[in-house]
């Protein structure tokens, strides 16, 4: 990847933040290459999502509690400061273009709105001890991870259009979920183990089976492309996996960084792929052969 970056410094609530401009041409297939300034986000830089505008949206850019925002052209910027003492991770879009966050320090699930940038509660589950990584179907359904890292235990919720929560599954630390584009098998990981369930139309999971299990590393989020393939950020191991809807690992795309911590497709044909990096404290991205589920479901969507 070639680029040219233009750093701008101002004040945001007593914070000093930077906007990087920055011209890019597409990276090549299955090769990873930095998007964003290594140490311009915390640690806890996670997401991400990509709105049907192309906009790639991740949390804590700069500082906790902040959204940062990459446009089509590669102008980053802060996008929105989160309510006092909460923090995001998983972020996904509903049908109607509203931006969903995991909020993990308060319990609930927060919704923008992208045009006047309001945050409401959405939902709230004090039971919950997160919730960490989010999934959307195309009734607008959440599947929530909600790992509880001390415990070593975790949990997997159903947070319905209504805002109620339906506990789904309990079972160890839970990270990374998301749905096949048919909507009938649902996936969440745990440290080296990937699971399916078979998902029916009400959103009621059953038949848990392993479907892959590594032996080094762990995982993190994780997000399916329109074939089914599961692309999973192996946290520790420095790589994106992509697996087969039957298992298989079909190919590792290699990362600068050894700490993926999340993954999504964007890209005006949804074949790049969008990877947060919990050391490098940035973002890389690739291109890859196949678009994304979600990438595709809002294409359909109408907003």
């Amino acid at each position: 990847m070639s680029f040219s970056n233009l750093s701008v410094t101002f004040l945001f609530a007593g914070i000093s933040l930077t906007a990087f401009s920055q011209k890019t041409s597409p990276p090549e297939l299955f090769k990873s290459s930095i998007l964003t300034p290594t140490h311009s986000s915390t640690v806890g830089v996670e997401g991400p999502g990509v709105s049907k505008k192309g906009v790639v949206y991740y949390v804590n850019f700069v500082r906790q509690g902040t959204i940062g925002q990459i446009s089509p052209n590669g102008d980053t910027a802060l996008f929105i400061e989160l309510p006092e003492g909460s923090i995001g991770n998983g972020i996904r879009f509903d049908s109607k273009g509203n931006m969903l966050i995991a909020d993990y320090t308060q319990h609930n699930i927060l919704k923008v709105d992208m045009a006047t940038k309001k945050i409401t509660v959405f939902a709230h589950e004090s039971r919950m001890s997160q919730p960490n990584d989010i999934a959307i179907d195309s009734k607008d359904r959440i599947y929530a991870s909600d790992p509880n890292w001390k415990a070593g235990t975790g949990k997997i919720w159903r947070i319905d259009t209504d805002a109620s929560t339906t506990l789904l599954d309990s079972m160890g630390t839970v990270n990374g979920i998301d749905l096949n584009p048919e909507e009938n098998i649902l996936y969440v990981n745990s440290s080296r183990k990937l699971f399916a369930y078979d998902l029916s139309p009400a959103g009621d999971i059953s038949n848990k089976r392993l479907l892959i299990e590594f032996t080094d590393g762990g995982m993190d989020g994780m997000r399916c492309d329109i074939k089914g393939n599961l692309n999973i950020a192996r946290f520790g191991r420095g790589v994106v996996a992509v697996v087969s809807p039957e298992g298989k690992l079909i190919r590792e795309v290699q990362l600068t960084g050894k700490r993926p911590t999340n993954v999504a497709f964007g890209g005006k044909d949804g074949c790049t792929v969008y990877v947060t990096l919990q050391d490098q404290g940035n973002l890389e991205w690739f291109r890859t052969d196949i678009p994304g589920r979600e990438w595709k479901m809002q294409r359909k969507a109408k907003h």
